[in-house]
């Protein structure tokens, strides 16, 4: 179900960004994520885009939310809302009530809709681990790897990020994305941003100056026709962003804890936000909220420059 908003921009050939919903259900502590969501969809206003908010609610894709609906879906008891990727989308529609879309569902709704852009704050990827060595369970592998790459494999759309989660093995990441034939390009700077940092010292497999370079190769690979997306990564805003050697001292901390106290599968990833968080005195949750912002605002422009 297209909003009235976003159809009518679709119809008229106006720039869309989509937006995912689970940094509202599953990221972020209510009033922190209600705040941030809607300075997201202001921040994809300001370049004369409209935001497309993604979510599910009682068996329907909802593709833009309006503001109560955003409130809803923010204050919703915890343990209510689903949370909907692509192996889990069916369950999610199936199940009623509220979910929220991560990055595979999100593409999903959105390229459906007919929406080229979409902005999120950092992707899923390879988890340490996952191909084994000591930080898999007992040394094994856990072949714990995100369906957010696989989606990028498959479909076609421009998505940005702040590059994957630094919790994650990124270098193994971009390995996965090159052999699925997804590009990958950082703006502005040679290395991959670091999600809470502005670089963790890991090269970009590309790089552009600024959002115009950018907005010229999407459309040339959105113009190929070869299937797939290519993913925009864009650092966080320097006023907001950790120095490189303390983001990595709280992850290498959090990852060490979760391994002794034998955190696995799907609890991961939010144990561990969650202990960053503690650990950098909250300052790792002022760097997301900064980088989904900034990224969506970095959207608005470049889907404005391909509409126009």
């Amino acid at each position: 179900m297209l909003a009235p908003p976003v159809a009518e921009a679709l119809r008229a050939g106006r720039p869309v960004v989509a937006l995912e919903s689970t940094l509202i259900s599953h990221g972020l502590p209510h009033p922190r994520n209600l705040e941030v969501a809607r300075a997201a969809e202001a921040a994809v206003g300001e370049s004369g885009s409209v935001p497309a908010t993604v979510a599910i609610r009682d068996g329907r894709v909802l593709v833009g939310l309006d503001d109560p609906s955003l409130e809803a879906l923010a204050v919703a008891p915890e343990g209510s809302v689903r949370k909907a990727a692509r192996p889990s989308l069916a369950a999610a529609l199936a199940g009623g009530g509220w979910a929220g879309t991560t990055v595979s569902a999100t593409m999903i709704a959105a390229h459906a809709a007919g929406i080229r852009v979409f902005a999120t704050g950092g992707i899923g990827g390879v988890h340490r681990g996952a191909l084994g060595g000591p930080e898999g369970a007992d040394g094994k592998a856990t072949f714990d790897i995100s369906s957010d790459l696989e989606e990028l494999a498959r479909t076609s759309m421009a998505v940005i990020c702040s590059g994957p989660k630094a919790i994650l093995d990124v270098p193994a990441t971009l390995e996965y994305l090159e052999t699925r034939g997804v590009p990958v390009v950082a703006v502005g700077q040679v290395e991959m941003p670091g999600f809470y940092a502005r670089s963790l010292g890991v090269p970009a497999p590309a790089s552009v100056q600024d959002v115009a370079a950018a907005a010229e190769l999407v459309e040339t690979h959105l113009g190929l026709g070869t299937g797939g997306a290519v993913l925009v990564c864009v650092p966080v805003p320097e006023a907001d962003a950790l120095p490189a050697g303390a983001a990595r001292v709280a992850i290498e901390r959090a990852l060490a804890e979760a391994a002794a106290a034998r955190i696995e599968g799907a609890a991961v990833t939010p144990w561990l936000l969650a202990r960053i968080a503690e650990l950098t005195e909250g300052l790792a949750v002022r760097a997301n909220m900064s980088l989904i912002v900034n990224n969506a605002r970095v959207a608005g422009r470049l889907a404005a420059r391909l509409a126009g």
